[in-house]
């Protein structure tokens, strides 16, 4: 690949194509705001504001707390919390004594809590009092030194709180008290607001700020080793391309932060640009309404199914949704359908972007100016990120045009699987002198430098020797009016390779109107005959990781043992 990037010249007049990256910790970032901006809005969770200096010092007296109860420099503090200040508080303070943070999906059984806890070591565990209950067992079994329980309220307005919990709108649990169990607000106030550093230098470059686990479209999960130049490079990188002054926007965080994507774009994100950040613990549609229309939010990050849910809400009419700007869609693919609907609505711009966990997650978004972004595509390299497209069987790389494997090089890039020598090995190579990032995703790259994910690698369909990829069934389905959510996976077959089977999720208005046939219909007319699909099925709901990608491997796996009963 040419030292030449065909991209730099799509890049929108304000975004530079190489940005300085700091050598700092992550939670230094929020140190840095609460300097700049000590009085300015931070968060705002259900009516309860904390400013970047509250925010700040609340950080530094939980650190201090850790330290305090025997958590040390290097030791794995787990969080699992849904987006809420204690989250945010969690997370910088265990940055803040040098220690490193594993972020769990609150809705995990005993089984995957046990498998992170345990792979990751993990000493202390931060958790909703309502979710202990559903992992005590797994918890005394694995040996944590510390669970430090809080309550989703702890932090709210005092009679929002006593009424939430009165109405029993606030979910709670008794604990009993025992050795290593701890009252999170208790151990804060227990600390004055004095800083707190670690006691020896972190080395940001080396030292892992974050383990996330990855693994949610495939096999046993692993963790990704994040470091704090990683996240401070990937939160600077996306605050580069999004553009704006610092203070001047309100942000929406209703993409979970336990996950790569929420806890980048929106939480550190949030904080370099010393934004408002209003936070939702959940997603509902109407709630997501309700506050874009009182907060005047502006930017709103999220994934098609979200878009997709306010699009086809009965209420969506009676709220004003002006405010907003623009917004990234990422987690996968967003459909063109989904993406004109969002834009006719709200007047915002949404953009397709691209990332996965291995890379803090964003490596690529389209420009946000509807002349220089490419539906379809997404989008090109971020500032100081490489790119290019890998032949599948050699370690070359392709030309315009050709498909092969997206692999990616940039400052976000992971240090790489924690214990899996082997699969960072596999995943992590060199290629003149550089180290790529292998996605796993089958892509192309235009003229223009523009990238196009044509399909994950291990999820291409194989019919009678010909190539299908699912997506672009997938795109012809979207635009059928009677879908609002659709799948299409290879089903083994010892006569022609794969068959291809389709699932669809009619619109309500649609149900017992459209036929199977109908839709079926439909492929013949804008698919060539190897791609349409066999049969047809519809369903209530498709299965989806909890930020939206489509697991196509569960509808593959259930129709596999159909076929074997």
């Amino acid at each position: 690949m040419s030292a030449e990037k065909p991209w730099f010249k799509f890049y929108p007049s304000n975004v530079p194509t190489k940005i300085k990256i700091p050598e700092m910790r992550i939670d230094e970032l929020l140190r840095e705001a609460a300097k700049e901006s000590p009085n300015s809005v931070a968060m705002d969770f259900m009516g309860k504001t904390l400013t970047f200096k509250e925010l700040d010092s609340l950080v530094d007296r939980f650190a201090a707390a850790l330290l305090d109860i025997g958590i040390s420099q290097g030791d794995v503090v787990a969080i699992m919390l849904p987006n809420c200040p204690q989250f945010a508080i969690a997370y910088y303070a265990t940055s803040r004594i040098g220690a490193t943070a594993t972020t769990m999906n609150p809705l995990y059984t005993p089984r995957e809590v046990e498998h992170q806890m345990t792979d990751s070591k993990a000493k202390a565990l931060v958790i909703l009092d309502a979710l202990y209950p559903n992992v005590k067992e797994v918890i005394k079994k694995i040996g944590v030194k510390a669970i430090i329980i809080t309550n989703i309220g702890d932090l709210m307005p005092p009679i929002k709180r006593t009424l939430g919990k009165l109405l029993k709108k606030i979910p709670t649990a008794k604990i009993e008290p025992g050795p290593g169990i701890y009252c999170m607000m208790e151990l804060i106030s227990k600390h004055p607001p004095e800083p707190v550093a670690p006691k020896k230098k972190v080395k940001p470059k080396d030292d892992v700020a974050v383990l996330l686990y990855t693994g949610g479209t495939t096999g046993l999960p692993k963790g990704a080793m994040l470091t704090h130049y990683n996240l401070v490079a990937n939160a600077l990188q996306c605050n580069a391309w999004v553009g704006g002054e610092k203070g001047k926007d309100i942000m929406l965080s209703v993409l979970p932060w336990y996950h790569v994507y929420g806890q980048t774009v929106c939480l550190n994100a949030s904080i370099v640009l010393q934004n408002k950040n209003v936070v939702l613990p959940r997603f509902d549609p109407e709630d997501v309404m309700k506050t874009i229309q009182k907060h005047k939010v502006t930017l709103f990050p999220a994934v098609a199914v979200i878009y997709n849910a306010i699009n086809n809400h009965p209420n969506v009419k009676k709220y004003d949704l002006s405010s907003l700007k623009s917004g990234i869609s990422g987690a996968g693919p967003l459909p063109l359908a989904i993406q004109e609907t969002f834009e006719k609505l709200t007047g915002a711009i949404i953009c397709e972007g691209y990332g996965l966990t291995e890379a803090a997650p964003v490596t690529h978004s389209n420009p946000l100016d509807k002349n220089l972004r490419k539906v379809g595509s997404i989008g090109i390299p971020l500032p100081n990120t490489d790119a290019g497209i890998m032949h599948l069987e050699e370690n070359r790389f392709l030309g315009p045009g050709e498909e092969g494997e997206l692999v990616v090089s940039g400052p976000q890039v992971m240090k790489g699987y924690l214990n899996r020598p082997e699969e960072t090995a596999q995943t992590l190579i060199e290629v003149n002198g550089k180290i790529w990032l292998r996605t796993g995703d089958i892509a192309k790259m235009d003229e223009d430098g523009y990238f196009y994910v044509v399909d994950r690698k291990k999820e291409l369909i194989k019919y009678k020797g010909y190539s299908v990829f699912p997506r672009e069934i997938e795109e012809v389905l979207f635009k059928h009016e009677a879908v609002q959510d659709a799948a299409a996976v290879g089903i083994p077959d010892p006569a022609v390779g794969e068959v291809i089977k389709a699932f669809v999720v009619l619109k309500p208005e649609y149900k017992g109107k459209v036929t199977e046939n109908d839709i079926l219909e439909y492929c013949k007319k804008n698919l060539a005959a190897y791609k349409v699909p066999k049969e047809i099925e519809f369903r209530d709901a498709l299965p989806r990781t909890i930020v939206g990608k489509l697991l196509r491997r569960v509808l593959r796996e259930e129709e596999i043992k159909k076929k074997q009963a």
